[in-house]
């Protein structure tokens, strides 16, 4: 879904036409609550017309949060065009069946975007010219495979593109400072790279989590939860279609404290070591 024309029109923002950006963008009409969930539900439908909808009535609030991240080594046509694409990702994953507005889910992934994107331009400073180079042209190939098939490239078909070894791409990104996988199709429906599942921190627990992602059994386990437990389990360890998110980005989404979502979040663990004790369990204490 990601060969649509507002990645081409709107996700790209030149300095010099960021006034004239601001002028058109102002022209969209805002939508209602209702007009939201039947666009989500139509993309859902794969209807390119309705997510460039939504996309767009959202561009607003993608320039109040660029805004805030000035000064720090991108410009602010750069961040705006950053949130965007975050916008749309946001807008591909939205699940209108969870209550929240889209609005509430789609600021994580345009945060995401924009500090993502910040720490590659601090991080790119300090590589050698010819790694930079190597990385452009990675970027490059992943943007041009997705605008032609509507996925991400997995790790061989870069490696084919751009005519190197799969150990020395894959060498050349862990060496950059992204994961082995960072391109690899992750989890059962293959619809979605580990990038969007990385967990919040480095504890063995939440490898396992997000490993056991891959297998029905965890996906059985949650169902015993509480509908509030497994909602903080998926958003907190990015199961599903979602980015892993910390308590107070949680609790903002949830309407509650990020304190409760640590509550709930400790609750669920300790029911789910219950529910595996005469199975090989998935789950450690921290």
């Amino acid at each position: 879904m990601r060969n649509i024309q507002i990645t081409e029109r709107i996700t790209t923002v030149e300095s010099h036409v960021v006034e004239r950006y601001f002028n058109e963008i102002n022209k969209v009409r805002l939508i209602s609550g209702d007009e939201e969930v039947m666009l989500a539900r139509k993309i859902k439908a794969g209807d390119r017309a309705a997510l460039e909808k939504l996309v767009k009535s959202n561009l607003r609030f993608v320039i109040s949060v660029a805004k805030k991240y000035q000064n720090k080594g991108l410009t602010l046509s750069d961040l705006i065009s950053e949130g965007n694409s975050g916008l749309l990702k946001a807008a591909e994953r939205f699940d209108e069946t969870k209550g929240f507005k889209f609005i509430s889910f789609a600021v994580w992934w345009i945060r995401q975007a924009i500090t993502f994107a910040i720490a590659e331009q601090t991080r790119m400073i300090r590589l050698p010219a010819n790694q930079i180079n190597t990385l452009t042209s990675i970027n490059r190939c992943k943007t041009t495979f997705e605008q032609l098939t509507g996925r991400e490239p997995e790790l061989f078909e870069i490696a084919e593109e751009l005519h190197l070894k799969e150990d020395k791409l894959r060498s050349l990104l862990r060496n950059s400072g992204r994961t082995d996988s960072y391109d690899m199709p992750y989890g059962t429906d293959q619809k979605q790279s580990l990038i969007d599942v990385l967990p919040c921190t480095d504890h063995l627990i939440e490898r396992q989590i997000v490993e056991c992602d891959r297998h029905t059994e965890l996906h059985k386990l949650l169902d015993q939860l509480t509908p509030r437990e497994k909602e903080v389990i998926e958003l907190t360890f990015g199961l599903g279609e979602r980015a892993a998110m910390q308590p107070d980005q949680v609790g903002e989404m949830l309407g509650i404290t990020a304190e409760r979502v640590r509550q709930l979040r400790s609750n669920a663990l300790k029911r789910l070591r219950t529910l595996t004790s005469t199975r090989r369990s998935f789950f450690w204490e921290n």
